[in-house]
């Protein structure tokens, strides 16, 4: 039995089914209005699947943008599979949740950053070390916008970016 709610892990399921979501609404419905996409991801993950030319170009992470041109979106409870353009060479890829870095939606100042972080093994018991051999560090956070409309208005502009660390929850 673990000792303490991992919240972290919990936090980050959330937010990938937030992710996911967002993304079964896109395959249904498509974008709507101004939104778009920049997700960034993994490309060391071992379930991400790429083009072998994008691997080698982008060995560490990548990110890509899910705007105008995008084909073949398939959403799993895993992860999702999407077609994009890169110049004029049409790509398949299969991007786990478990992979993505960031997600962000530019057009309302929306984003998501997961990280990773060691934890000491010291502070783990057998359980915990055999479910989770590394401990996520969650990030909720809105972009700072620039928000001249409400100045223009005379009301008041939105409130700076504010991110929550779950690291000042931990022990």
């Amino acid at each position: 039995m673990a000792k303490s709610i991992d919240y972290g892990n919990l936090m980050h399921d959330a937010m990938r089914g937030l992710i996911r979501k967002v993304l079964d609404g896109i395959k249904a419905n498509g974008l709507p209005g101004d939104h778009h996409f920049f997700i960034t991801f993994d490309t060391m993950h071992p379930d991400v699947e790429l083009a072998d030319w994008l691997s080698d170009r982008y060995p560490e992470e990548m990110t890509v943008v899910i705007q105008h041109w995008f084909d073949n979106l398939d959403v799993t409870d895993d992860g999702f599979s999407i077609t994009l353009n890169f110049g004029d060479n049409p790509e398949p890829l299969y991007i786990p949740y478990d992979s993505i870095r960031t997600f962000v939606d530019p057009s309302v100042e929306f984003g998501l950053r997961f990280e990773t972080q060691e934890v000491d093994a010291d502070e783990m018991d057998e359980d915990d070390e055999a479910l989770h051999p590394t401990a996520p560090h969650a990030d909720v956070s809105t972009l700072n916008p620039t928000n001249t409309e409400a100045a223009d208005k005379g009301t008041k502009p939105s409130k700076a970016a504010e991110i929550v660390s779950l690291d000042k929850f931990r022990k």
